[in-house]
């Protein structure tokens, strides 16, 4: 029997090849569109997870109250993660991470690594990153000791044992220790490395005050506690393990802290804090409604499809109900049809996807899979998911088909009845829906990322190079030499650059009222070039000046956001505020124009800029259009000549800050294919159902063309039905677009309005879609000769 039902089906297919092509293209490429979307988000999902105690691992964070703001801290004090350990026997160990940019050379080889860290000796223990050689208690204890990954040992030693060889670190030279080799990290971790440095390279050498500092916010912490700890009770004990150790530190900076403790397993997701990547749930949650919706488009059109044939399939059933089979056997017979269907486009699902798969990791910007067949369990997932909409697809179809009265279909009396075709009216409906939707999602991510890359900034960001000189003395004799070359318009020097992050300090300035006022406030450090190089606009009092020698040491700019803090109404009125910061005093010298030194993610916040020449590691080139090739490499020769221990590294200032925009960038672009996918899939089914109905009034087009009907009624006959259910489809929409969008959008501090416009141009799209798919088989009809169709029907 179960060979037999293999058969008809299989007979039943390919009688109908056109059908069946539509319903197998549509069912691959939706089935491929959403396994991909399915495995980047189980992808996201599956961050830090691979650690064995990842359910006992926590970030502790902190909230530093001032009397001007409440700052929501991503780290937390360097004395404050010992402590806990030793004073709370619930946290079993507690390590910091610290993120570190340093010079290492062996050698003739000379590298700045950007991505290696300072830890603690209990890193290895806390996670459960691999090492391949090396004791995971020992590793990190000593100072200078060193732990690279495989791929870093590669780079410096070859095919070498690295164990036991020596490094040499940051511009000083410090000669350091390889004491174990790492594997790579994985890409689903917030944390990621390619060296560690011990951490009692500082609090044994470098810094040794540092496990005393309840002030000095730098580090990354976190805590392993005990299994089954109830960490509201623990949190609950802070306040007064602050007070015992840094009380009265508070009272005297009127900096006043709260610990919070951050499950490692929500960070890269959940985390409002920042510093783990930039991961997204809103992003996971969309990703997966549109894996769904692009499920339930394809099986839409299969439903639709397959009751919109049952007019052929009904003489079949009625003569097997007269030959003894029972609903039950038909409904098998059709659900296997379904099956087999959704099977055969499993099997071009796999070869898709191993076809798709490296373009999707290019495109997602990470390694999602490294193949289809790396993990089998991928396989079973397609798998089920294939014989799930094979089975769910098929259901409704297989009791409308075997529900048939023999007697009324052998009489010819059948019809599918206004039921079936208010079902097919109302999925199509969803379908456009859903594709409006997706059309109009489009429309707003590329307007937002149009809207951010054009946005005025505030400065200057053409053609600036960027170099960065590691702690070294010899920045200005090297900006001066570079001042020379001819296709050098300008220099400057400067601790930080627009987007590429910057210090913050414990400040008090004089308000309005006259006092010092205390704040947490962003800190430039500049040269005297640095303002007219970046275009800031003066607002009131001055830029920095080489006339002016006390300028060096006791001169401080801010910017609007600052003159707002300190209660000002006019910038000219902070003109000669006094200020206190880092050790400095002195008075306010000028007033900036309000400039975006972070990302338009962030409101612009209160920012203050000083001189001070041993701070400024960057050194900003303003390069003249023409021979930009040959200037860098003249730039490249001057630095060899004063810097040759450090490697030459540069980059442009305008690629660094559309770089912040990254994943904004990757999620807009698979956003825009798979809402493609979803549009293409939609049309797939329209096709076909335009088609079907083609056909089904193939003899009232041949008596419309014979009394004088022409090709344009012939075609606004055929598309008026499904343009109205368009129509309904864009009214349902809209709101929910606009509601969806709108939250997206809640991510950006600087963002677009929702127009009006931009309805109208989903819906318009859709129409036009619609239009043309429809079109197709209506124009193809309407051309036809109705003496044939008068002769068969």
């Amino acid at each position: 029997m179960i060979r037999n039902y293999f058969k008809i089906a299989w007979r039943n297919l390919w009688r109908r090849r056109g059908f069946t092509f539509i319903n197998i293209t549509g069912l691959s490429i939706g089935m491929t569109a959403s396994f991909l979307m399915l495995l980047y988000v189980s992808f996201e999902l599956s961050y830090d997870n691979f650690h064995s105690k990842t359910d006992n691992i926590y970030r502790v964070v902190a909230d530093i109250k001032t009397p001007s703001d409440n700052i929501e801290a991503n780290i937390t004090a360097w004395a404050v993660p010992p402590n806990l350990e030793k004073d709370f026997p619930e946290i079993t160990s507690a390590v910091r991470i610290n993120d570190l940019n340093m010079i290492v050379r062996k050698d003739d080889l000379k590298f700045k690594e950007t991505n290696a860290i300072a830890a603690d000796s209990s890193f290895f223990s806390v996670f459960d990153f691999e090492l391949v050689q090396g004791n995971p208690k020992e590793v990190l204890k000593k100072q200078f000791s060193i732990v690279l990954s495989e791929t870093t040992a590669k780079k410096y030693f070859g095919n070498q044992n690295p164990v036991g060889k020596s490094l040499k670190i940051t511009e000083e030279g410090f000669n350091s220790v390889v004491t174990g080799v790492m594997k790579d990290f994985p890409e689903n971790s917030h944390i990621q490395a390619d060296m560690i440095l011990s951490l009692t390279t500082f609090t044994q050498n470098l810094d040794k005050e540092l496990d005393t500092r309840w002030g000095s916010y730098d580090a990354a912490a976190y805590v392993l506690v005990n299994p089954n700890t109830n960490i509201d009770q623990l949190t609950s004990k802070f306040p007064a393990f602050l007070e015992k150790h840094s009380g009265e530190f508070m009272k005297q900076s009127k900096m006043f802290v709260t610990l919070h403790l951050e499950p490692l397993k929500t960070l890269y997701l959940q985390s409002t804090r920042g510093g783990t990547g930039g991961g997204s749930m809103t992003n996971v949650y969309i990703f997966s409604i549109i894996a769904i919706f692009i499920l339930l488009i394809a099986s839409i059109n299969f439903i639709n499809l397959t009751t919109a044939r049952s007019v052929e399939r009904a003489k079949e059933v009625g003569i097997r109900k007269v030959m003894g089979a029972e609903k039950q056997q038909l409904s098998l017979q059709f659900i296997g049809e379904s099956i087999i269907t959704c099977l055969i486009a499993f099997c071009i699902t796999t070869v898709l996807t191993m076809l798709i798969l490296p373009f999707f990791n290019d495109i997602s910007g990470k390694v999602i899979s490294e193949g289809l067949f790396s993990n089998y369990s991928n396989i079973f997932k397609l798998f089920g998911i294939s014989l799930a909409i094979g089975i769910f697809a098929g259901i409704y179809p297989s009791i409308v088909l075997s529900s048939f009265k023999p007697i009324q279909v052998l009489k010819g009396n059948f019809s599918t009845g206004g039921k079936g075709v208010l079902l097919r009216k109302s999925l199509v409906i969803i379908q456009f829906t859903i594709s409006i939707i997706l059309i109009t999602g489009t429309i707003i991510i590329y307007n937002q990322m149009e809207y951010m890359r054009n946005q005025e900034l505030g400065f200057n960001k053409d053609q600036l190079l960027i170099l960065e000189a590691e702690s070294s003395t010899s920045q200005l004799a090297l900006k001066n030499a570079i001042s020379n070359i001819s296709g050098v318009k300008f220099t400057s020097l400067g601790s930080s650059v627009p987007g590429g992050g910057n210090s913050s300090a414990y400040s008090e300035i004089e308000n309005k009222s006259g006092d010092l006022q205390i704040a947490n406030l962003d800190l430039y450090f500049v040269d005297h070039d640095y303002i007219p190089q970046f275009d800031l606009e003066i607002l009131a009092g001055r830029a920095f000046s080489k006339d002016f020698a006390s300028d060096s040491t006791k001169a401080m700019i801010i910017n609007e956001e600052t003159v707002k803090l300190l209660g000002y109404s006019d910038p000219q009125n902070a003109i000669g505020a006094k200020f206190k910061q880092w050790g400095r005093e002195g008075q306010v010298i000028g007033v900036v124009k309000n400039f975006h030194f972070n990302s338009l993610h962030d409101q612009i916040g209160p920012l203050t800029m000083r001189m001070e020449t041993n701070r400024n590691d960057l050194i900003t080139v303003k390069l003249a259009s023409n021979n930009m090739k040959q200037t860098i490499g003249e730039i490249e020769k001057l630095w060899e000549s004063f810097l040759p221990e450090q490697p030459f590294d540069y980059y442009f200032l305008d690629d660094a800050f559309n770089e912040q925009y990254e994943s904004e960038e990757r999620f807009g672009n698979l956003f825009l294919y798979f809402a493609s996918l979803a549009i293409l899939i939609s049309c797939l089914g329209l096709l076909g159902l335009a088609a079907y109905s083609t056909l089904q009034r193939k003899r009232e087009i041949g008596i419309r063309k014979v009394i004088g009907a022409s090709v344009s009624e012939i075609v606004n006959l055929l598309s008026k039905d499904f343009l109205k259910l368009v129509m309904i489809a864009f009214a349902i929409a809209s709101p929910i677009a606009w509601y969806v969008m709108h939250n997206w959008l809640q991510n950006f501090a600087f963002r677009i309005d929702i127009q009006w416009w931009m309805f109208l141009l989903s819906g318009g799209s859709a129409i036009l879609i619609a239009i043309f798919t429809v079109s197709f088989h209506a124009v193809k009809a309407s051309l036809s000769n109705p003496v044939n169709a008068l002769r068969t029907e």
